[in-house]
Parts: C-alpha cells; sequence; structure tokens
C-alpha cells in the first residue's frame, strides 16, 4: 500500500537535548506515539479511556538521520505502511518544520484488542475508514 501522509506539529522542549546538545533518541519516538494517538483520536474516534478496542504498540523502530536541537520546530509525518484486519504499521517522518527530507524515519505497530480482555480484535470500523480515506493513495 501506499501512503499519502499528513503532518502533525511536535514543538521540542528545553528538556529534550541531551548532554550532546541534541534532542535524544526517545523524544522521537515520544513524538511519534503522541503524533499516532493524537490523530487517531482527533479523527478516527478512538477512546483510550473506553471500552472500546485499543490500540497497542507491539513492534517499534526508528533511523536516525541527522539531529536537531531545542528550540527547533518538528512535524511528524504520519503515514501507512500496512493495514491489516487487527493491525496497522504505520509509517512516520520526524521533519525539521517544512522541509521534506526527514532527519528521522520510523515505525510502529498497533496490534488492537479489547479493552478488557486484551485479545486481538479487528481494526475500529471508524479508524479503518479515516485511515482508508485520509491516508491511503
Amino acid at each position: 500500500m501506499t501512503h499519502r501522509p499528513e503532518r502533525r506539529p511536535f514543538t521540542t522542549r528545553w528538556n529534550d537535548n541531551d548532554q550532546y546538545g541534541h534532542v535524544n533518541n526517545t523524544v522521537y519516538y515520544e513524538a511519534m506515539d503522541t503524533a499516532v494517538n493524537t490523530w487517531m483520536i482527533e479523527h478516527a474516534g478512538l477512546d483510550p479511556h473506553g471500552d472500546e478496542p485499543i490500540g497497542l504498540v507491539v513492534s517499534s523502530n526508528c533511523e536516525f538521520r541527522a539531529s536537531a536541537s531545542f528550540p527547533e520546530p518538528l512535524e511528524v509525518a504520519i503515514g501507512v505502511e500496512r493495514l491489516g484486519s487487527s493491525s496497522i504499521t504505520w509509517s512516520l517522518g520526524i521533519h525539521r518544520s517544512g522541509e521534506a527530507e526527514p532527519i528521522a524515519e520510523g515505525r510502529f505497530v498497533h496490534v488492537f484488542v479489547d479493552a478488557g480482555s486484551r485479545r486481538p480484535v479487528p481494526i475500529p470500523a471508524g479508524i479503518r475508514s479515516e485511515v482508508e480515506a485520509r491516508l491511503l493513495a
């Protein structure tokens, strides 16, 4: 599947810089996780506190290409690499604001599970339809 990414701003914070003066690698994971979950809440009706299915991250990775430092404004590009029956593989990029080339590229795999039993379930219809309409070509 191809994807058509949407971008979300990510504001770096003073404490994001590590002892080497650049945004620490863990912050990139936080930015990607926050961007995806915020996107699902705002556009696809995800209610992380309800009794509907939730998405759990079962795999993640990130390749770092260049560094950033506070107070640089960054953006997270959200796309979909694979849409399965109970999982979504998100394709994510960290970009300097307005720039085409990512400074980091990541991937998260969400498996949707029943909120109570934590057993896999189909991707909720609202999330699937928004991913298909907004992120897939």
